[in-house]
């Protein structure tokens, strides 16, 4: 793989099944890492972030992290930078207040115009 190409989970968790498939028959780290096309320190890399992940479960935290990130960048557009807090205190339940109408009232296009928790009790 040439130098600086990021790969996916989807060709990723492939390639770490095989080696552990090759490890498996005896092989050594050096000799499986040749046979999936990496360097050692790419696939002890990859390990640490993959070892032991199914595709679905990728699959559902890269869903996750672009939430989260949508989440964050909305939180700092519309509340952030729009508001000048006097006390901790103040933040604080202005950001509470702001989360729980994005979590149970705001639609997401991503869910189908729902929003991600209606049935989330607010207190």
């Amino acid at each position: 793989m040439p130098r600086g190409k990021a790969e996916q989970a989807e060709v990723i968790i492939p390639k770490l099944r095989e080696a552990e498939v090759e490890l498996g028959r005896g092989k050594t780290v050096a000799e499986a890492v040749k046979e999936i096309g990496v360097t050692e320190q790419t696939y002890y890399r990859w390990k640490k972030k993959y070892g032991g992940l199914r595709m679905d479960q990728a699959k559902r935290l890269k869903e996750l992290h672009g939430y989260v990130e949508s989440f964050n960048g909305k939180l700092r557009d519309e509340l952030l930078e729009r508001e000048a807090f006097d006390t901790l205190l103040e933040a604080k339940v202005l950001i509470e207040r702001w989360r729980q109408h994005y979590i149970t009232v705001r639609p997401h296009s991503a869910l189908g115009y729902r929003p991600p928790a209606p049935e989330a009790l607010q207190h």
